[in-house]
């Protein structure tokens, strides 16, 4: 993330002996260099060549066939993988946070040296000559400063600082802070973000085959020399990082940020990569993670070995600029606090002579800021983590991504709330989020996003839409079947959304995907298992993070979270195709997708937090459903952020959302109820209303192991 005046966008496009591992305590002074020699060829970069590399190597088959072991012996650990100095801290927030309040030990891998063109910014002063070497050291020592403030320390707060040696014989600077049981630990890539006039960085490194990309030196850093990254070389580096680690969580920034054409001059201003809503180091970073991560579980798996238990979650970057913000006041103060540290000040005594933060960030200038980064968290793949499905004999199994496949664990006895080991069902590589829906004769249907290939250089770069289903209730699944993408264009395909899917009472299964347009397209399986083509449903640009509701008459509803308004397409009738309705411009604007209640009458409840609010809104539509004549109505105790989930029960309406601290919390009727034990939930929580009405909520934590909660 480059927050600053003079920054310019780019073109589109086993264990190291120095480090510290997670689990020790630092020791030794307070910068501590560990001596090890350079191997060899890690000097002055080349950035061209007289000939073609040959071609990279190819990796082992990323999706071994269902049924491997699983590895179920973890403790939490939480990895970033990152572009920038503070990408963390403006896209990643508050889930970091709340990940470090409780407990969980915290990783954060920076690609870039953030140097940029060297100015280090004050603002209100005039320009300084550009240091490239010293604007990366202030940008650590801010990252120091903050992360200090997130533990409860001081921010000059003393850190170990050593070096590393990673695979391949590539070196990296390790900062490492420990108090009270909890533990940070930023590891330095640095590779140099500009290289000259071209403009050569990460985003190069992703689409050359025949760049090699230096990297830089920050001023003070126990490294004495140079290195350079090729595309193998990163993801070699990075693999071996989530080796080492073994973290449990792995946040990234977005591999596929939305298409967004601005003027040239808006582009130049807000940062952004030519034609997309993101800048373009952090979509090479986040690739570059997502490809380390389908080789750390190839390499697990090629020899039967077990399959590595993480989770993932991927955010948005600039694409915040672009729709309405999404937290409320309390929860923005919060995750604005720890850039205040960041951004420092020159009048610091902090110990660093070459800077004491990334001066143009700090104060007030994120919130001030018009591009408004800071007031919003977005999830690449919003939607639900653990799909919940009641099983014949009453247990309920949870679903969920682990290690990029997806795995079941089912209840030990019915309503115990005990799970039992997992079982690996496939399907990887997986974004983080499923759909399911259940057929009318109860056999279940799991939808996931697949990253159906993954390669730099040219190569292809496809996702896909896959169907798990079962062969009969409460039996085993029949293969993984591919259903295509929305969007084929080559770079279009990249550009769409989770899955969600509706089971219609006429026996016909809806499945709905946010397409490369930012519309909403369908394929519909009917009573006999055949799939029906894809079919773009027309309406108005929508965020991801679709839902679904069938009314009381048999009819078919999605909404969505648009720019100025909830949209919605519904149909006419049971069985006929859905049409987009007028939007609902009379109620507040969404930050999420709204969670849609149907009642017996035929009419529909929307209920969404507004953006940039903590409170709920809800609107209650006509039995016609016609749903932008719909009423605002109160919508009683709910306070908090994030989406909402709701359903019906016997004892009135059940609704799932968060608390402003994070918490997981439940409004059965009039009843709110609040999950303070267990340990955190992460996002995607999911809601399950039993026959007696009860809710079941199910999750999972940092650990990547499932928790449940009924709250009585």
């Amino acid at each position: 993330m480059t927050d600053r005046s003079h920054a310019r966008p780019h073109a589109p496009g086993p264990a190291a002996t120095g480090a510290p591992g997670p689990g020790s305590a630092p020791a030794g002074p307070r910068r501590r260099a560990v001596v090890t020699a350079l191997a060899a060829g890690t000097g002055t970069a080349v950035l061209g060549a007289c000939t073609v590399p040959a071609p990279r190597r190819t990796d082992p088959a990323p999706d071994p066939a269902p049924g491997r072991p699983i590895s179920t012996a973890r403790r939490s650990l939480l990895m970033q993988i990152l572009a920038h100095p503070d990408d963390d801290l403006y896209f990643m927030n508050p889930d970091t946070r709340h990940a470090l309040d409780a407990g969980t030990p915290l990783v954060c891998v920076y690609l870039t040296a953030g140097e940029a063109d060297g100015v280090n910014k004050i603002p209100g002063r005039a320009r300084p000559a550009p240091d490239k070497a010293a604007y990366s050291s202030a940008r650590h020592q801010g990252l120091r400063q903050a992360y200090a403030t997130l533990l409860g320390l001081d921010a000059f707060a003393p850190w170990e600082i050593s070096v590393a040696e990673l695979d391949g014989g590539h070196r990296a600077e390790v900062n490492v802070l420990a108090a009270d049981g909890r533990r940070v630990e930023l590891i330095f890539l640095n590779t140099a973000m500009h290289t000259g006039r071209h403009r050569l960085g990460l985003p190069s490194l992703w689409e050359d085959r025949r760049l090699v990309l230096r990297t830089v030196v920050a001023e003070g850093s126990p490294l004495r020399r140079a290195g350079s990254y090729t595309y193998d070389g990163l993801i070699d580096v990075l693999a071996g990082l989530l080796e080492r680690y073994e973290p449990t969580v792995v946040h990234t920034l977005d591999p596929d940020p939305d298409i967004q054409h601005s003027t040239e001059a808006v582009r130049r201003a807000d940062s952004e990569q030519r034609g997309y809503s993101d800048h373009a180091d952090h979509t090479a970073a986040a690739c570059f993670a997502w490809a380390a991560m389908i080789r750390r579980v190839a390499r697990a798996t090629e020899d039967g070995g077990l399959i590595p238990g993480f989770v993932t979650a991927a955010y948005r970057g600039y694409y915040n600029r672009h729709w309405p913000k999404n937290l409320p006041p309390a929860v923005l103060a919060a995750k604005a606090a720890p850039l205040v540290p960041y951004g420092g000040s020159p009048d610091w005594d902090c110990g660093n002579p070459s800077g004491c933060g990334d001066y143009n960030v700090g104060g007030d200038r994120p919130l001030t800021n018009s591009k408004g980064w800071v007031r919003s968290t977005h999830h690449r793949y919003p939607g639900t983590r653990t799909a919940l499905a009641a099983e014949p004999d009453g247990r309920l199994a949870a679903y969920a991504v682990l290690g990029l496949r997806v795995v079941r664990w089912q209840e030990t006895d019915p309503g115990s709330g005990v799970w039992g080991l997992p079982q690996d069902l496939g399907g990887g590589p997986l974004a983080p989020v499923l759909g399911s829906a259940t057929t009318g004769d109860g056999r279940l249907l799991l939808f996931g996003l697949r990253f159906a290939a993954l390669a730099g250089h040219g190569a292809d770069n496809e996702r896909e839409i896959v169907v798990l289903e079962q062969g009969a209730p409460g039996r085993g699944f029949r293969p993984w079947r591919g259903l295509g993408t929305p969007s084929p264009g080559r770079d279009e395909g990249r550009r769409i959304g989770v899955p969600v899917a509706v089971a219609a009472p006429d026996g016909r299964v809806h499945l709905f995907v946010r397409n490369a347009e930012k519309g909403l397209s369908t394929r519909v399986r009917d009573g006999s298992g055949r799939w029906s083509a894809w079919r773009d449903m027309g309406g108005g640009e929508v965020q991801d993070g679709l839902s679904t509701a069938v009314d009381g008459g048999g009819r078919v509803h999605v909404f969505g979270a648009g720019h100025h308004a909830v949209h919605h397409w519904s149909q006419d009738s049971p069985g006929a195709g859905l049409s987009a309705r007028p939007q609902l411009t009379a109620a507040p604007v969404p930050a999420h997708a709204p969670a849609a209640l149907p009642a017996s009458d035929g009419s529909v409840t929307l209920h969404y937090r507004a953006a940039a609010a903590g409170g709920l809104t809800a609107v209650q539509a006509g039995t016609a459903m016609r749903v932008e004549a719909g009423t605002a109505v109160p919508a009683g105790r709910f306070g908090g952020y994030g989406p909402v989930h709701a359903s019906p029960s016997p004892r009135g309406p059940v609704l799932l959302g968060r608390t402003t601290e994070g918490l997981v919390q439940l409004r059965v009727g009039d009843g709110l109820f609040v999950r303070n034990g267990g340990p955190v939930a992460l996002d995607g929580t999911s809601l399950h209303v039993g026959q007696d009405g009860r809710p079941s909520v199910a999750g999972l934590g940092p650990d990547a192991a499932p928790w449940i909660w009924r709250p009585r």
